[in-house]
């Protein structure tokens, strides 16, 4: 049992260094006081002596924004690793390599399947944007709604908010998932097989959507309506039993808050910094961003029934269709104690 328990555990740490991608330390005490009141008992603490493990998805997201809004002088070092996808950044978390990130609502509800229900809490949202999370079908198609889908192949990125809404599309129009033939594929090669005719629609979302329509597609059904745009933030169990590292969250989630003020205020000069990470050209990356924010202004919320609420559908939707086993209650990855002194936080 102990020999399988270590080969468990020793698959998890291999899997999560293999996913990181890059590793940077930002530290700069500025002019800030180093100690700070720590959330729920007022006592003190040396925030200099903390250093909070940041995962990024994708590429330096809040590295760069906090930088260019210049509030990256944190009293507490932060220590950055970027991972392929939200989910790599859970089984980070799951190892205890990190102690915050942000993600989709997708990778929660599986990484709370694991052996330890995935070491994690939510802890707060980034409410954002719902543009560009598409089902796409080629330009002379013949299939006019979603309902004509049935027995077409259609391809969907696995786990993730594209089959999400992709099902609920299905849904409303009265076909179950097997109605269709779902073709499981990665963003760039649902573009490609679109183009080339191996599969009659296709749901997705970000620049392989900008690259769809620029390959000539044209917009079936948007998922703007569908979606909520909840973005969680989650934190380790282990960092929120830790005085110091809750504090520094709490402060870090209200950096990023005002950087996405910064990042509206600064759209061009924001582009330039983004665009080339995401795939697109700067002028596309402008564009993107301002129709974003124009839909949704991003925002960073607290923890609330109706953010469980929106977990909650997108569960059951996927144990629905087996891809979780177990029907979940999602409140018990959810938490509210840092809503209080987030609050506080947030308003200065």
């Amino acid at each position: 049992m102990k020999k399988r328990k270590f080969v468990k555990l020793l698959s998890i740490i291999m899997v999560v260094t293999l996913g990181i991608t890059g590793c940077s330390t930002s530290s700069n005490s500025g002019k800030i006081d180093d100690k700070q009141k720590t959330a729920g008992t007022g006592d003190s603490v040396d925030l200099s002596k903390v250093t909070l493990r940041f995962g990024e998805v994708g590429w330096s997201q809040y590295q760069s924004e906090l930088k260019a809004a210049g509030l990256d002088n944190t009293p507490y070092k932060v220590e950055y690793n970027t991972f392929q996808g939200g989910n790599l950044c859970l089984q980070a978390m799951a190892a205890d390599q990190i102690d915050l990130t942000g993600s989709s609502e997708t990778p929660p509800v599986f990484a709370a399947e694991s052996q330890n229900q995935g070491n994690f809490k939510i802890v707060a949202v980034n409410h954002g944007s719902t543009l560009l999370q598409e089902l796409v079908v080629p330009k002379d198609s013949p299939i006019k709604t979603v309902a004509d889908l049935k027995g077409k192949k259609v391809g969907y990125i696995n786990a993730t908010t594209a089959q999400y809404f992709l099902i609920k599309m299905l849904e409303k129009v009265g076909l179950k998932w097997s109605d269709v033939d779902a073709k499981q594929m990665s963003t760039a090669d649902g573009v490609t097989a679109l183009a080339g005719g191996q599969i009659d629609a296709f749901a997705s979302y970000g620049n392989s959507i900008i690259a769809a329509h620029k390959n000539g597609a044209i917009t079936l059904q948007s998922a703007q309506d569908i979606l909520s745009g909840y973005f969680p933030y989650e934190a380790s169990v282990t960092a929120l039993k830790d005085s110091g590292k809750k504090a520094a969250i709490i402060d870090y989630l209200a950096r990023v808050e005002k950087a996405n003020q910064w990042k509206r205020d600064n759209a061009e000069a924001w582009a330039k910094i983004s665009a080339k990470p995401q795939g697109f050209s700067e002028e596309d990356g402008l564009d993107v961003f301002k129709k974003q924010e124009a839909q949704t202004k991003s925002q960073v919320i607290l923890v609330d029934d109706k953010v469980i609420a929106s977990q909650q559908d997108l569960s059951n939707v996927f144990n629905s269709v087996g891809l979780i086993k177990n029907k979940q209650d999602v409140k018990n990855f959810y938490t509210n104690e840092l809503n209080d002194e987030l609050k506080k936080a947030l308003s200065k």
